[in-house]
């Protein structure tokens, strides 16, 4: 089985333990596929991290986690960096860059997930001035998606 199959299935694990609300068993199987950098794990984990389920609650690993997560394109990883950013968690405050990463994650979203991001890109969007809009809208606009190398050197028998 290949390291890409054996994240697959350690995300798939993990997801269904965090869903269950087994936040420790969760952890246990979200960290080697988000040490390997897979970007949905990082955002599960950093939420973990980020409210102390199942890990001590840890403000600057959550930060890490998401940004990593995000910078690959993950929207659940771009919109929690998004309120890390607008609540000061791990983070500096700045508004525009949580304005940008909301952005991005509404505009990755469909249906329900977009609709929620898109409350909290406005709600950010209230405290910022137009030429603060403007400056997040084409951070966003010049955003690119980040893809790690593989790594080929990871096997599991």
């Amino acid at each position: 089985m290949t390291a890409s199959v054996a994240s697959a299935d350690s995300v798939a694990r993990g997801s269904t333990a965090f869903h269950r609300g087994d936040y420790v068993r969760a952890a246990r199987e979200l960290a080697p596929a988000a040490e390997r950098g897979n970007p949905r794990a990082l955002g599960m984990l950093g939420f973990l991290y980020e409210h102390g389920f199942g890990v001590p609650q840890a403000y600057a690993a959550a930060a890490d986690c998401y940004y990593r997560g995000a910078v690959q394109g993950d929207p659940f990883a771009q919109a929690q960096l998004g309120l890390m950013y607008d609540k000061g968690h791990g983070v500096p405050t700045d508004f525009v860059l949580a304005y940008k990463w909301l952005n991005l994650a509404a505009a990755r979203s469909n249906g329900r997930q977009r609709d929620v991001y898109l409350r909290f890109r406005d709600a950010v969007a209230s405290k910022l001035s137009t030429y603060e809009i403007i400056a997040g809208q084409r951070f966003a606009l010049e955003w690119a998606p980040d893809r790690p190398a593989p790594d080929v050197h990871l096997t599991v028998k």
